[in-house]
């Protein structure tokens, strides 16, 4: 078992949030993905992968390789959201707050759990 387990609960409980957020994108979320020219019919595939993610990282935390595998999958994940950002000149709140700021989470959530797995 990890320990301390909150960041990746922490993490899980983000990801259920999104997750929940995209099934009928919100009006920022549906903004977001309009910004970055992310296909719409691609938009319903987001919330069963967020879920996915959420899950996975609750059971990540008695399963350690389970948690390093979400972990390290998110961080691939919010690099290609922010790569996509970049390409698409979307250098305002979206870049920062949203994908930046959950490269940084998830990387730091990674980091902790390959160190105490």
């Amino acid at each position: 078992m990890v320990q301390p387990w909150w960041p990746l609960a922490l993490l899980a409980v983000i990801q259920l949030c999104d997750a929940l957020l995209c099934v009928k994108p919100v009006a920022f979320i549906r903004q977001c993905l309009t910004d970055v020219r992310f296909p719409e019919r691609f938009w319903k595939f987001l919330p069963p992968l967020k879920a996915a993610a959420a899950a996975g990282l609750i059971v990540g935390i008695w399963v350690p390789p389970l948690a390093v595998l979400v972990s390290a999958a998110l961080v691939c994940y919010f690099a290609v959201a922010v790569s996509a950002h970049v390409r698409a000149r979307d250098f305002g709140r979206n870049l920062f707050l949203n994908a930046t700021a959950m490269l940084v989470i998830c990387s730091a959530t990674l980091a902790f759990t390959v160190q105490t797995a």
